[in-house]
């Protein structure tokens, strides 16, 4: 006759890998969600944070990359991008670019874009994603996340690395719509 209790404790195929988060870990992603907000509500473009030997330093993603103004991408200290500058500087037409979409992080935690370990992952650089698709999964506070598509299209390129933490709003996947 077959132990029940032994087999209730089996872990089942498709299981995550227990948290390797802690709790001290998980309250500082709470205080940079909540930073992350105040630096988007505000007009500041950096926080730099230091308590103890821990610091954190929080950029607007327009202070990171740089921005396209009317067709040339320039940096935040103006400099043009010979490659994408266009007519204006090789004589070439420029090539018009399809508009990509970024699926972003609900909130904070670690990203995984497999089920489990050794699983295939849920969506691949070329794959068709429809909305309501689940595209990933977030680790928070010891809980998982699912994380599913706001839009449909086509995927251009995996943004957020597996097992990397991934801070609220930043960019998981880029999707031509």
């Amino acid at each position: 006759m077959p132990d029940q209790h032994n087999e209730a404790q089996k872990p089942k195929p498709g299981d995550l890998p227990p948290s390797p988060i802690s709790e001290e870990t998980a309250s500082l992603l709470g205080l940079i969600d909540r930073l992350s907000s105040l630096i988007e509500r505000s007009d500041l473009i950096e926080l730099e944070v230091e308590s103890g030997d821990t610091g954190i330093v929080l950029r607007k993603p327009a202070a990171l990359m740089p921005q396209a103004v009317g067709g040339v991408v320039a940096s935040p200290a103006g400099d043009r991008s010979a490659a994408s500058a266009g007519a204006g500087t090789t004589g070439e037409p420029s090539v018009p670019v399809a508009p990509v979409k970024a699926i972003k992080a609900p909130l904070t935690g670690v990203y995984y874009g497999a089920p489990s370990p050794g699983a295939p992952p849920y969506v691949t650089p070329g794959q068709q994603v429809t909305v309501g698709q689940v595209i990933g999964l977030i680790e928070a506070m010891k809980l998982f996340n699912e994380i599913k598509s706001d839009i449909s299209g086509r995927v251009i390129r995996l943004v957020a690395e597996t097992g990397k933490l991934v801070k609220a709003k930043q960019p998981l996947i880029e999707v031509e719509p």
